[in-house]
């Protein structure tokens, strides 16, 4: 099922360090149109539902832990091709092995620090912009 939305989290880390205007015009020269977007913060429950999959992972803590210790950037992107577009232009999970251009490559500071997060499945996708967004939030 291929769809055109994906769904990203731009990360504490990227909120903290000023990224967030810079990340975003990243996405969107890059062709993705923003169709819902928020600054939120993620409760602790939040965090341990959202990442729910990754529960008997041994950084399980620590990720619940960095994911509410400020404020993230939600929101829905739409492309053809969303999904896999848009995980290319995010680049490898450990920034030092990222494309160079990508947008961990550019700003992530570690692999548990990696500035953002993008479904890696369409079917994840849907679950993950529901999760932050109701309908009538989308655009």
């Amino acid at each position: 099922m291929r769809t055109d939305r994906t769904f990203t989290m731009l990360k504490p880390d990227s909120v903290e360090k000023g990224h967030v205007g810079a990340i975003l015009e990243k996405i969107t020269a890059s062709g993705f149109r923003i169709v819902a977007m928020k600054l939120t913060q993620m409760t602790t429950d939040d965090a341990k539902t959202f990442y729910e999959v990754h529960s008997e992972r041994p950084f399980y803590g620590e990720l619940v832990e960095y994911m509410t210790r400020g404020p993230i950037v939600a929101a829905i992107l739409e492309k053809d091709n969303a999904v896999e577009d848009f995980r290319t232009l995010v680049g490898a999970t450990n920034p030092a092995e990222a494309a160079e251009g990508t947008i961990r490559k550019i700003y992530a500071a570690s692999i548990g620090e990696n500035a953002v997060h993008g479904s890696d499945s369409d079917e994840n996708a849907a679950i993950e912009g529901a999760f932050h967004f109701s309908g009538r939030e989308m655009f």
